[in-house]
């Protein structure tokens, strides 16, 4: 009887070339899924602006409190106590985070122009004031075989963190909304969409905490789902007020050359800082991952908060959005190359 014929395998060539990509971020599903979206929303801004029957509003509103929720969940008290222990690392950190960034943003101020250039300027900043991620910054501290302990505990801190210094960042130089009203309508939605079920999530993490470790998977990528539908009703507005009309691709492509520029100069900001105050490398790695990171989480939600209702939305995630795919991309190389540098 005939042996059935073995599928072709395929060339190596383009075996090395989707390996790579992969290990580039640049086959990861959810980049792809961010990309999709814009351009869904460019061909159909209708269907996720105010106008549409589908609510969009409660869907993403219920959608941010589940996310914080089950972040809250994973949460245990006793792991974020004993990550106290290495606090110069924490503070290096943090500063670089919450205040190297702002700074670095502010001193290039002067270099935006006109309605556009302080358009872009504020998209910028908003993406320095967020806080740092906590799946990825946790992965790349992993893949380089650094300070995993930590690298846990302070892309949390950042994130409760965030909560706070995000919105005081922003009111302080966004024109996020002078009415008292409106501060009182952000502070009450930051309560109950973020707050309360951060809270509530860390309070059953004794309970339900194992629960959520096991569907880890499945909780992250519910996550990015809620990440992509804000981001596509956000530039469905853009689209539909035709705020990018202004704006040609060689902004954007300047944007991207900014965003490589800030990440590098970051990174080599928190590479000397680690190596003055004299860390191990375990923790230089954890200060480089979790200090050059910025989280798309934070920056979706906290720009449906602070600026409800307003059209240039997915203007100011556009810098986010960039930032984000070029950490993914750059921080897995990099990772590699330190963890394969380790294990020599």
């Amino acid at each position: 009887m005939p042996q059935p014929l073995a599928p072709t395998p395929l060339p190596p060539t383009e075996n090395r070339l989707v390996a790579l990509l992969r290990r580039a971020g640049l086959l990861d599903w959810f980049l792809l899924g961010l990309l999709g979206m814009v351009v869904l929303a460019y061909f159909f801004p209708a269907v996720g602006s105010k106008t549409s029957p589908i609510p969009w509003k409660a869907i993403t509103t219920a959608g941010v409190a589940l996310i914080f929720f089950f972040y809250g969940l994973r949460l245990s008290l006793d792991k974020l106590r004993a990550g106290l222990r290495n606090w110069r690392l924490h503070v290096v950190v943090q500063l670089i985070t919450f205040v190297a960034f702002p700074v670095l943003a502010l001193a290039v101020r002067p270099l935006f122009d006109g309605l556009k250039g302080q358009q872009l300027w504020q998209s910028i900043f908003f993406l320095c004031a967020l806080p740092s991620t906590v799946s990825s910054s946790v992965v790349m501290v992993s893949m380089a075989r650094g300070n995993l302990p930590a690298a846990i505990f302070n892309a949390s801190i950042s994130s409760l963190l965030g909560i706070v210094l995000t919105p005081l960042w922003t009111s302080l130089f966004l024109q996020t909304s002078a009415d008292s009203g409106h501060l009182w309508s952000l502070a009450v939605s930051l309560l109950w969409q973020v707050i309360v079920p951060v809270v509530a999530g860390v309070l059953l993490n004794r309970r339900f905490g194992a629960f959520a470790e096991q569907h880890k998977v499945t909780l992250r990528i519910s996550d990015q789902v809620v990440i992509l539908l804000i981001v596509f009703t956000a530039f469905c507005e853009s689209f539909e007020e035709g705020i990018f009309r202004s704006y040609a691709a060689r902004d954007v492509a300047l944007l991207a050359l900014g965003m490589v520029g800030l990440y590098l100069a970051i990174f080599g900001v928190v590479w000397g800082l680690s190596r003055l105050l004299g860390f191990s490398r375990e923790d230089r790695i954890t200060a480089l991952f979790c200090g050059s990171k910025k989280s798309l989480v934070h920056g979706s939600v906290m720009a449906s908060l602070l600026f409800p209702g307003m059209a240039a939305t997915g203007l100011l995630l556009l810098p986010l959005m960039l930032y984000h795919a070029l950490q993914i991309i750059l921080a897995s190389m990099m990772a590699q190359q330190m963890g394969r540098q380790t294990e020599a």
